[in-house]
């Protein structure tokens, strides 16, 4: 059965100059809760399946050392702990999934382990946890680290990190749990254990001190894109984040990723790809253009050079004034940055060829904003991209929009390119579907990102002033607020 899934990403709407732009954070700043909760209504309408947070934990200070131009331009800050957020909105919603970011490098796993799982009852059992090995300077200086953990060593410290969450959340089996009133039994002892964990990164004696959550455990989910990180991701991963470099690099990508699953003796099959996506999506193709436009300026260009510096780990006020792409990710390897980051950031470079310092800003300019890899069109066109695209991949897996601004008009865009594909998507044979499977260590518990079928969802709200086209039966979204509870069809 083929599954298509479709989730947003909300880590950047505030960032990078695109809280500024028309229409996004029109009627407040970050970080008002209300912006969050309209978007989480309108995605549950639209039946997207899932709304994400990536997270960083320090100022980017790589640009000459200091984090004044990340202060004053708003890069990569500020930024919150989304997990209250998370809760919040599920109680906003009934069936969308949340997807939250933590770093295995900085983080303790008795603590994060106890924390999904709390979040994992709090959203009724809708989250996944996207686990990170963390390459930026800054944040490792908040967790005590004068020098970032070489590459290979991040990893190992991840597969050993999710092993001791495994075990915790295992530690509690399903049935454990009794709330007997009569004799007053809590629990049954011979159901709870101890993991008496000893590894190289991490001791933990166990059990997690929690009962069992609605999924067992969360949905995880991996964005290794090394050699090494496509190691990790396929011993534990139930699903994979890539970003889009085009559909050849993507195909090739699918295979990398089948064949390591394969070495670790999983089914590729169970396996879904969810390709980061810039989409600029207007009423019309040129509606569409003209925000495409208004996107590639709204990074300020004093602010592209500390920019660029944070994402690559490289200071771009030593960039030399001819270079190779080759011989500057070579020094960010030394350094234990990201070995990749700056080579996707500079794909559109021959790696071996001399390029001079005014080239490479004039081409990361467009690259700052996402403006270079943007897909733009009105909702069909969009559609259609997200079916080739789909199809082409293998049919595994699904889309993460990487949105260009928070606003409500946005959202509802989406959620009308997400219906078309699908619509279509079935009608050929494929199924919408929410990403589930079993966890044959456990007794058989549903896990998902989201879990609702097309049904019913879309109805005319019959207000003018509603900024989507087709509102769920409760009306506005204000409306089902003020009611205290989701304006959105249980589909």
């Amino acid at each position: 059965m083929r599954k298509i899934h479709l989730g947003y990403d909300l880590s950047w709407t505030h960032l990078e100059g695109r809280w500024r732009m028309p229409g996004s954070w029109s009627h407040a700043t970050f970080p008002d809760m209300r912006i969050y909760r309209e978007i989480a209504q309108i995605a549950e309408r639209g039946l997207l399946d899932f709304l994400f947070f990536g997270d960083g934990n320090g100022i980017p200070s790589t640009y000459q050392g200091k984090r004044d131009g990340a202060v004053k331009w708003g890069l990569g800050w500020p930024r919150l702990d989304m997990s209250p957020y998370i809760a919040a909105m599920s109680q906003l919603t009934q069936h969308i999934g949340f997807g939250l970011t933590y770093s295995s490098t900085f983080m303790h796993p008795f603590y994060t382990a106890r924390l999904l799982n709390s979040l994992d009852h709090v959203t009724g059992g809708r989250l996944a946890f996207n686990v990170i090995a963390s390459s930026r300077r800054a944040d490792a200086a908040n967790y005590g680290f004068d020098e970032l953990m070489e590459h290979a060593r991040r990893y190992e410290r991840m597969e050993e990190f999710m092993d001791v969450c495994f075990k915790l959340w295992a530690s509690v089996e399903p049935d454990a749990m009794i709330w007997d009133r009569t004799t007053g039994q809590v629990a049954d002892p011979h159901k709870v254990h101890a993991i008496n964990h000893k590894g190289e990164f991490f001791s933990v004696a166990g059990p997690l001190a929690s009962p069992p959550s609605p999924q067992g455990r969360p949905v995880i989910v991996q964005a290794g894109v090394s050699p090494r990180g496509v190691e990790a991701a396929a011993k534990f991963t139930d699903m994979i984040f890539a970003s889009s470099p085009g559909l050849e690099k993507q195909v090739a990508h699918r295979k990398r990723i089948d064949d390591a699953l394969v070495l670790q003796g999983r089914d590729p099959a169970g396996i879904g790809i969810i390709w980061d996506v810039v989409l600029i999506v207007g009423e019309t193709e040129a509606e569409a253009k003209h925000r495409h436009k208004l996107l590639a300026n709204a990074l300020p260009p004093e602010a592209l050079p500390v920019y660029l510096s944070h994402h690559s780990g490289f200071d771009m006020s030593k960039l030399p004034a001819q270079f190779t792409v080759n011989e500057i990710n070579a020094e960010i390897v030394k350094s234990n940055a990201s070995p990749v980051g700056f080579l996707n950031m500079a794909q559109m470079f021959d790696p071996d060829q001399q390029i001079s310092r005014a080239e490479f800003f004039d081409a990361m300019a467009d690259h700052a904003t996402g403006a270079d890899h943007a897909v733009v069109g009105d909702a069909t066109q969009i559609a259609d991209y997200l079916e080739e695209t789909f199809v082409a991949t293998g049919e595994r897996g699904g889309f993460r929009r990487f949105h260009d601004r928070a606003s409500h008009r946005r959202a509802a865009r989406s959620a009308e390119c997400h219906r078309l594909s699908c619509a279509r998507i079935a009608a050929s044979g494929a199924v919408s579907d929410r990403v589930s499977r079993q966890n044959p260590a456990r007794k058989p518990q549903r896990r998902r990102i989201g879990s609702r079928h097309a049904k019913d969802a879309y109805r005319p709200c019959g207000r003018p002033e509603c900024y989507d086209h087709q509102c769920a039966p409760a009306g506005h979204i204000e409306q089902g607020a003020r009611q205290g509870g989701p304006a959105a069809a249980d589909g």
